[in-house]
């Protein structure tokens, strides 16, 4: 059997000229032409995307799928409601139907990062279905596993321009979704790759001792750390000059994740890490004061960018050494309004009863669309980011200001339109004053931001 196989590859070598040394080698014009990506902010679907015709619509998925690799913070869990309700939710139970996965793909996405605050909405279950969705729709995905091991590993998208490797991770996450470790003795747990972070409040001496001699008063339990500092309720309170609140990544976490990261950089010719993230600084629009060290030490690792997203505003833009950090890029699509069914915990918080419905749900949590996200004109207000690459070094990012439909009805918004005229400028103006304190310069040319580098 061997000896036919041989002569029948040997026909096949002869008749055809083939190389089979060449034919394993990628073309190396491809490899040195310009490598662009497409990067989206958070995606909650739950209607399908692809059925819509207008022109503005359109552009943008072709803009997208002009892109060598696209990618997309995947904020949905699908599945058929097999699982139940976890106790905790990330604020609303996601769930989508999952032929709506495909939509991705016909948008012209290949990568989308798995770890965020809806992770463990249905458990594990719901992560598991939601997993072999993702892998039979072909995307690639990262940012949960069977074990904290796997959840932190990197995943690679192969194109024909050169490999890219995507590793996701989580800071807000209720904490029964977080994957952790075995000694052998027990399974671990299946779930997100965590970046934890620690908190300190920084008050006047005068408030400190206040403050302490109040929880002295009614007998509630605290620790001193030292002679500046105390915790209680899971916080610690430390002696300044001001109060300020200061956070800093996990060392344990942050030295693990970099591991990951210079093992990709050994392994594919991009790299990008993300982060879900809803901590915030003074303003909802300002990343918590551990994002821009986890990003620089992220890059300083080997990431060619750093992509935020969680908070569904957009944040600034800062190059550092040369390489893309997006704080976040807002929403790419927001349907949260849209969810078939809900858990009887999100009802009863909200004082409802069993005669009411996904619809009373929206109007008693945004106050009859008044307050909250459908109020929020920033929400619905976003940008596609396109670093572009040549010999691996960053060129340019070009920003495409997209709108959501701030004031359409629920079930309209949330589907991203190209962003014209006044509005287009409004989203790109945020965007700069955002920036500033980072740095960074962006151009408008004709309702398009631009980072020139080089």
């Amino acid at each position: 059997m061997k000896t036919i196989r041989l002569l029948v590859l040997t026909w096949f070598i002869l008749a055809f000229g083939v190389d089979e040394g060449k034919s394993q080698r990628v073309d190396p014009s491809l490899r040195n032409s310009d490598f662009t990506f497409a990067l989206g902010g958070d995606a909650l679907i739950t209607r399908k995307l692809s059925v819509y015709k207008e022109p503005k619509f359109l552009e943008l998925i072709e803009l997208i799928r002009g892109a060598d690799a696209a990618f997309v913070n995947l904020e949905m869990l699908f599945h058929d409601y097999e699982p139940y309700p976890m106790h905790q939710s990330g604020g609303t139970w996601t769930r989508a139907d999952p032929a709506l996965i495909h939509d991705f793909v016909w948008a012209g996405f290949d990568m989308v990062s798995r770890a965020n605050n809806h992770t463990g909405d249905y458990g594990v279950e719901g992560m598991r279905l939601t997993t072999r969705y993702v892998k039979e729709a072909g995307l690639v995905h990262a940012g949960v596993g069977e074990s904290l091991a796997e959840a932190r590993e990197a995943k690679f998208l192969e194109t024909a321009k050169g490999r890219v490797a995507l590793i996701s991770m989580a800071s807000t996450f209720p904490d029964h979704s977080r994957a952790g470790r075995t000694r052998g003795d027990t399974k671990p747990r299946p779930g997100l790759n965590p970046l934890r972070y620690s908190t300190v409040e920084t008050v006047t001496s005068d408030q400190f001792s206040e403050f302490q001699a109040v929880l002295e008063d009614l007998d509630i339990r605290f620790t001193n750390p030292s002679e500046d500092q105390l915790r209680v309720f899971g916080s610690t309170f430390a002696i300044g000059d001001q109060r300020t609140v200061v956070t800093t990544p996990d060392p344990v976490d942050l030295e693990e994740i970099a591991a990951v990261v210079r093992n990709a950089k050994r392994l594919a010719d991009h790299v990008i890490v993300t982060i879900h993230a809803h901590e915030s600084g003074d303003a909802r629009s300002e990343p918590a004061g551990f994002l821009p060290i986890f990003a620089r030490a992220m890059v300083d690792a080997g990431a060619t960018m750093f992509v935020g997203h969680g908070p569904h505003v957009l944040r600034g833009i800062e190059i550092y050494k040369d390489k893309p950090i997006f704080y976040s890029l807002g929403d790419f699509v927001f349907q949260n309004e849209t969810l078939d069914r809900l858990p009887d915990e999100n009802y009863r918080a909200l004082g409802l009863a069993s005669d009411n419905h996904v619809a009373d749900f929206n109007d008693a949590r945004y106050n009859m669309g008044t307050t909250g996200f459908p109020a929020n004109r920033e929400i619905w207000e976003a940008v596609v980011a396109m670093p572009r690459f040549r010999d691996g070094k960053l060129m340019e990012v070009m920003l495409q200001p997209i709108d959501l439909g701030f004031g359409t009805e629920a079930w309209e918004r949330g589907r991203p339109f190209i962003a014209e005229g006044e509005l287009a400028n409004k989203i790109l103006d945020d965007l700069i004053q955002r920036s500033e304190p980072f740095g960074t310069h962006i151009e408008i040319r004709n309702g398009v931001g631009f980072i020139r580098i080089r």
